[in-house]
């Protein structure tokens, strides 16, 4: 399953008032594993920065009159989170910024259907607790020293760890001891497989104690299924 892990940053609170995106980022995970894939972009928003807001991003409208608009980025976005779902932290805010501007181009609004909101997650799995990034972050130890300001990239981010802690945790090895497989992160190649399987730790004595047994049961047990015909019959014959 692909998921995108996803951040946006604002001018403000509302585009129905002229708030726009200013900034929008996503990490990709595939069956819930980052697999180093990432969409990053700062956008024109046409407009000056509220005072407000500069001091949560600290993105000028100086700096960001030299990157692109919406309109040259749309279709870019939109492919990189093509059939994957949403996972957004208080969803609601960063749809209702990302359609109207699709909205505005005409486009086509990405339904809540696939979104996964980490927020309402969050409320459902611990009742009464706080539920802000920052505070799931000290729940789940989970290192956010870099976000001394809101950035779109470095939320998508901790928040995609934030995200595999909500669906139970952040194994990524399969194994015990020495014999480990690793998930690998890096790459598409989520799933790996041994390449020669391990020999059977039975010997030849317990296979012939295991098929006694099952002959002294009688009838036809269960046991037969995963024990060879000739071994059956041999100790079947031994027994009478």
């Amino acid at each position: 399953m692909r998921e995108i892990v996803l951040d946006t940053e604002t001018t403000g609170l509302d585009p129905k008032t002229g708030d726009r995106l200013v900034e929008i980022a996503g990490v990709e995970l595939i069956n819930s594993i980052p697999t180093g894939r990432h969409y990053h972009t700062y956008i024109n928003p046409e407009r000056d920065m509220p005072e407000g807001a500069f001091k949560v991003h600290g993105l000028s409208a100086e700096f960001l009159s030299a990157h692109r608009l919406f309109a040259h980025v749309a279709d870019e976005f939109l492919a990189f989170v093509e059939g994957a779902k949403l996972v957004i932290h208080n969803a609601e805010f960063d749809m209702r910024f990302i359609n109207h501007e699709l909205g505005l181009l005409g486009r086509s609004a990405i339904g809540m259907e696939h979104v996964i909101d980490t927020l309402a997650m969050a409320r459902r799995k611990h009742p009464g607790a706080p539920a802000s990034l920052d505070a799931l972050c000290v729940r789940y130890k989970i290192d956010n020293s870099k976000r001394t300001k809101h950035g779109a990239l470095i939320d998508a981010e901790i928040l995609a760890d934030v995200y595999l802690e909500l669906l139970g945790g952040r194994q990524t090895t399969l194994g015990l001891g020495s014999n480990i497989i690793t998930l690998r992160r890096d790459t598409k190649d989520v799933v790996r497989q041994r390449p020669v399987p391990l020999p059977s730790a039975l010997t030849d004595a317990e296979r012939e104690a295991h098929a006694a047994f099952i002959a002294t049961m009688g009838g036809t047990p269960l046991w037969a299924n995963y024990a060879s015909v000739e071994a059956v019959r041999d100790a079947s014959v031994a027994a009478v």
